[in-house]
């Protein structure tokens, strides 16, 4: 029986691979001799309103974050089996602590150190978010340099790389077999690395318009102090993060169909070369994992499909 062929997606973890499709996702894991399972179903959104354009985007960002959250954690405990299995709680304050760690280094710093630089937002707003932007984005790229020569790390890479390999050879529609998987490429423009890549630059431009909008409906608010000022746009600019996920999310699943199109293969080319940092080519072992991974995802994928 011939299947339509599902939007598949996924991340690297700890030794495997996570493929996720529209009802199910599937953690691999290699362990001793052998590789390990995961399945789980993700969550049916209860309000239609949560999957129209704009608004899934960030929805879509919540949940991968908690899928990956999960996997990462699940995949450790297999390679650490005698360590204390970690609860919701654990899985909560994991979340926490890593958007708390990127709100703080990959927004506030580059927000202050802006400001240090004397540019002023309320004056010069597109000025001061390219700055902003630029300082940001640097930020990210010396950061995901730096990881990449961590060991344990460049494994991940390989396994992300394997990701994308397997991911790309069943979009092409050929048999997941270990020599079909190896003949394509570890870069993908779907990819969670070009997300972030055009979030950061969308970002420049939502937040370019808000302190003129903050003017509009606070007259009163240059006459506040520096600080006074700041601690209203800094907040607002938190709170603008969903927009912002909604909008990059729309251009990058456009982006992703539209690859014939030059303008829409422009916005997929940072992501793309960013990629030849966060994916590493992988061995077999590690591919044969995210084929198993892929081939029982499809499995639960299309037997309730029946």
């Amino acid at each position: 029986m011939a299947y339509k062929k599902l939007n598949v997606g996924g991340q690297a973890v700890i030794e495997g691979v996570m493929i996720r499709g529209p009802s199910k996702y599937v953690v691999a894991v290699r362990k001793n001799k052998g590789i390990v399972v995961k399945k789980a179903a993700i969550p049916k959104k209860k309000y239609d309103f949560l999957k129209w354009p704009f608004i899934r985007g960030f929805v879509n960002l919540i949940e991968m974050l908690v899928i990956g959250m999960k996997s990462i954690m699940w995949s450790a405990q297999q390679a650490a089996p005698k360590e204390e299995k970690m609860g919701r709680k654990d899985i909560i304050l994991a979340i926490t602590l890593s958007a708390v760690f990127a709100i703080s280094f990959f927004i506030a710093l580059p927000y202050f150190l802006t400001n240090l630089l004397g540019f002023a937002e309320e004056e010069k707003p597109m000025l001061f978010n390219f700055v902003d932007g630029v300082i940001r984005i640097l930020i990210f790229l010396i950061y995901i340099a730096a990881i990449s020569f961590m060991k344990d790390v460049n494994v991940l890479f390989q396994y992300h790389g394997a990701e994308h390999k397997a991911i790309h050879c069943y979009e092409k529609g050929k048999k997941l077999s270990t020599a079909n998987v190896k003949k394509f490429t570890t870069l993908h423009p779907r990819c969670g690395t070009s997300f972030l890549l055009i979030v950061f630059v969308i970002s420049i431009f939502v937040f370019s318009i808000l302190p003129s909008l903050v003017i509009y409906y606070y007259p009163q608010f240059l006459s506040l102090n520096a600080w006074a000022r700041r601690s209203i746009l800094f907040p607002v600019r938190i709170l603008l993060i969903p927009a912002i996920a909604g909008i990059s999310y729309e251009i990058l699943k456009i982006s992703d169909k539209k690859q014939e199109n030059f303008l829409f293969k422009l916005v997929s080319m940072p992501g793309l070369w960013l990629q030849k940092i966060t994916t590493k080519e992988p061995n077999d072992r590690q591919i044969k994992v995210a084929i198993y991974s892929l081939k029982k995802l499809l499995a639960i994928e299309y037997k309730n499909r029946k």
